[in-house]
């Protein structure tokens, strides 16, 4: 199988010689084969987001290598690695521009990692082939094509911003709690979509969740962090074996102390 994401021995400190140091990442290696649908969890401050936004290329590395299927992008920017990642945040605000209409949303998220022309423009292929992929999230946009994206409600944003970030069928989906700031039955939509895209065009995928039930119940491996590394990799059918209790006992087994009283946790 081949390698599409590899990190080895990444380290990242912030606020490096002050009062406030922090520790985020404490030498991570972790390897992701292609097709993989990894859920990550871990308590507050464990290192989650830190990790996905070094991917991304958020922050630069203290020490470490980061390599996308191949190409060591440990050096590049967040812009040059763009052509590799798709992403989606927990805030539907983001990833999206909320003053353009729909289809023109789309538009930027075909043309991501391309450089920019004075052609710019939507295609009449594209505004074919628009339609019929907003039509497959189930919501009623394909009929809305030039609404402006700030009038949707958040789980159409969120729909929306996947639908975005796996158009051009990405080496790497950076998923970081993406459902965590809609309802239950909002969250359930997004999280299916979620499955049922990932699934239909194998994108190796990483998804940063709160709820245990979610990261058993998700994906083909899952992995959970404390204090800025993994400390707990399972997958097949171990993994689909797993309960919250098992969960929650491997990691007073693991990292000697409770989990955080999250009541998301056991959601």
């Amino acid at each position: 199988m081949t390698t599409m994401l590899k990190l080895s021995h990444v380290t990242k400190t912030f606020n490096k010689g002050t009062v406030t140091e922090k520790r985020a990442l404490t030498g991570v290696n972790l390897e992701l084969v292609e097709g993989d649908f990894v859920t990550v969890i871990g308590g507050n401050g464990a290192g989650k987001s830190t990790l996905l936004n070094m991917i991304a290329g958020v922050y630069p590395l203290d020490a470490g290598t980061i390599e996308l299927d191949g190409t060591d992008v440990s050096h590049m920017t967040e812009p040059q690695r763009a052509k590799f990642l798709g992403r989606v945040f927990q805030d539907p605000m983001r990833g999206t521009a909320a003053d353009m209409q729909i289809a023109e949303n789309l538009a930027l998220a075909k043309r991501r990692g391309q450089k920019r022309g004075l052609a710019w423009g939507i295609s009449a292929e594209e505004k074919e082939e628009y339609p019929k992929l907003l039509a497959t999230l189930g919501l009623g946009l394909e009929t809305r094509m030039s609404a402006k994206v700030g009038l949707l409600s958040g789980g159409q944003r969120q729909a929306l911003t996947l639908l975005m970030a796996t158009l051009t069928n990405p080496k790497l989906l950076l998923l970081d709690e993406h459902t965590a700031a809609l309802d239950p039955k909002t969250a359930k939509k997004v999280l299916d979509l979620t499955e049922q895209i990932v699934t239909e065009r194998g994108l190796t995928t990483l998804m940063i969740t709160h709820n245990m039930n979610d990261a058993i119940r998700l994906g083909n491996r899952l992995i959970m962090m404390h204090e800025g590394n993994v400390i707990y990799d399972v997958r097949g059918e171990e993994k689909k074996s797993l309960t919250v209790p098992d969960l929650l006992q491997k990691f007073e087994e693991v990292s000697g102390g409770e989990f955080a009283n999250d009541r998301m946790l056991l959601s």
